[in-house]
C-alpha cells in the first residue's frame, strides 16, 4: 500500500520565498506539487501583540514519510523565526491523483 498522502501548509512573506521553497521541494522530489496562492492578509498574535502581514499561502502535496524532510527544507528556506508548517492527513481522494503523488515522490 502506498505511503499516505498529506497536505502541508505554510505562508511566506513574498513570491521569491514561495518560489524558492517550491523549487527546492520539487527538485528534491519531496513534493509532487506545490500551489502558490495569491496574497492574503494575515492577522495573528506574536509576542503579546496583534500583528498583520500580507503573505502568500503554499499548499504542498507529499507523502507522510517525507514530512520530516519537507519540514526541514521549509525551515531552512523560510525567513520567519517560527513559520507555520502544518501537515494535514489526506483521508480520501481520487485514487489516480494519490497514486501520482506517490509516484512523483517515490525516489525518496
Amino acid at each position: 500500500m502506498p505511503d499516505p498522502a498529506i497536505l502541508v501548509l505554510t505562508h511566506v512573506p513574498d513570491r521569491d520565498v514561495a518560489t524558492r521553497i517550491a523549487q527546492a521541494l520539487l527538485e528534491r522530489r519531496l513534493a509532487a506539487c506545490v500551489n502558490i496562492g495569491g496574497t492574503v492578509h494575515s492577522m495573528y498574535h506574536w509576542r503579546d501583540e496583534i500583528e498583520t502581514a500580507d503573505e502568500l499561502p503554499l499548499s504542498i502535496k507529499t507523502r507522510a514519510a517525507l514530512y520530516p524532510l519537507v519540514e526541514r527544507a521549509i525551515r531552512d528556506l523560510h525567513p520567519y523565526e517560527t513559520p507555520e508548517i502544518l501537515a494535514i492527513p489526506v483521508h480520501a481522494g481520487l485514487r489516480s491523483y494519490l497514486d501520482w503523488i506517490d509516484a512523483e515522490t517515490a525516489s525518496r
